[in-house]
């Protein structure tokens, strides 16, 4: 699940994402184009419905991201804005922030 609220300026957008506490059994990291894909960068935290984080994005941009699951498997997000083609022949999920 994705959800987005803009900051009363409209310049940042906080997206929360939430996941199914089942697809993870150690950690989900969230990695993409805002965070330089970087796997250690943003942790989800585990909740009793799942593993959530809330992100702060730019305005009037698009973002291409994925989970990275128990540091071992990449999975797309089922509530992205949609996919696009990536380098190695997969897709990559795209979240876009408006104005």
């Amino acid at each position: 699940m994705i959800t987005k609220e803009f900051t009363p300026k409209r310049t940042v957008c906080k997206v929360t994402l939430k996941v199914p506490a089942d697809w993870a059994e150690k950690e989900v990291a969230v990695t993409g184009t805002f965070n330089n894909w970087n796997t250690n960068a943003e942790k989800l935290k585990k909740t009793k419905d799942g593993w959530t984080t809330t992100l702060r994005l730019k305005s009037e941009n698009e973002y291409t991201f994925k989970y990275f699951i128990d540091g071992e498997r990449w999975v797309n997000d089922d509530a992205a804005d949609k996919y696009v083609p990536n380098e190695f022949g997969t897709e990559d999920s795209l979240i876009v922030v408006g104005k």
